[in-house]
């Protein structure tokens, strides 16, 4: 039962994700960035709602109240698939920090290129963060939150990696607060499987602030992520 329900399940998320993308490329061209973003986002908010009717992955948001009004950074640990789209919807307008490569998939990464993502070569980590800075304080300026993964790569379900200190320095550079985000994807959608498990996905918000030592908060951060994951 439950590879079939895997199995509706992709067939639906890959099937509306394809018809996504053509609609994406044909309409996005002729609106702003502020309507793009709004668009775009539907077919994410789909995806949670079919991994539930499919899946019965239910995703539980908790300190809402946290999200700032004004442009921020947010930080998340990086366990999967599920929070690389999920985030498009659940905070708006966002700009996401991601692999160039990913651009260049037909349709979809088209369609990606058009959100203003920071799309870095993960093979020249200098140039990267550099890059980052740049722009990153650029879709900051424009009223962005800007959301990056600290790990760099996705981390097994329950673990932590060590967190990458550019984002936090991002922020303080700009004077805008850090979003700490904790997620338990992994439980659910395990990176690169193709069975999903029923359960709950919960999404902690963290309370928003301002940097003062950028390698602090980054170890500060990455341990309040570990404590939350220890927790459920």
């Amino acid at each position: 039962m439950t590879i079939l329900r895997s199995t509706i399940f992709y067939f639906g998320y890959l099937g509306s994700g394809f018809v996504a993308s053509i609609m994406a490329c044909l309409i996005g061209p002729f609106i702003g960035l502020e309507k793009r973003l709004k668009l775009f986002a539907l077919w994410p908010k789909f995806t949670n709602w079919y991994l539930h009717l499919t899946c019965g992955i239910k995703v539980n948001v908790i300190g809402q109240e946290n999200l700032p009004s004004s442009p921020c950074v947010i930080v998340s640990n990086h366990q999967g698939q599920w929070e690389t789209f999920s985030m498009q919807y659940l905070f708006h307008p966002v700009c996401t920090l991601l692999k160039r490569e990913l651009l260049y998939i037909p349709l979809w990464g088209w369609a990606m290129k058009m959100l203003h993502p920071i799309a870095i070569n993960r093979g020249k980590p200098k140039e990267a963060i550099v890059q980052t800075l740049e722009e990153g304080s650029e879709r900051l300026k424009k009223g962005l939150y800007v959301l990056l993964f600290p790990e760099g790569t996705r981390v097994k379900a329950g673990r932590v990696g060590k967190y990458a200190r550019s984002g936090f320095e991002l922020a303080k550079r700009n004077n805008v607060k850090i979003l700490p985000l904790c997620h338990n994807s992994g439980d659910c959608w395990p990176a690169h499987k193709f069975i999903k498990k029923t359960g709950t996905i919960n999404l902690y918000i963290g309370e928003p602030f301002f940097v003062e030592d950028s390698k602090k908060s980054a170890e500060e951060v990455q341990q309040w992520v570990e404590r939350k994951l220890n927790k459920s």
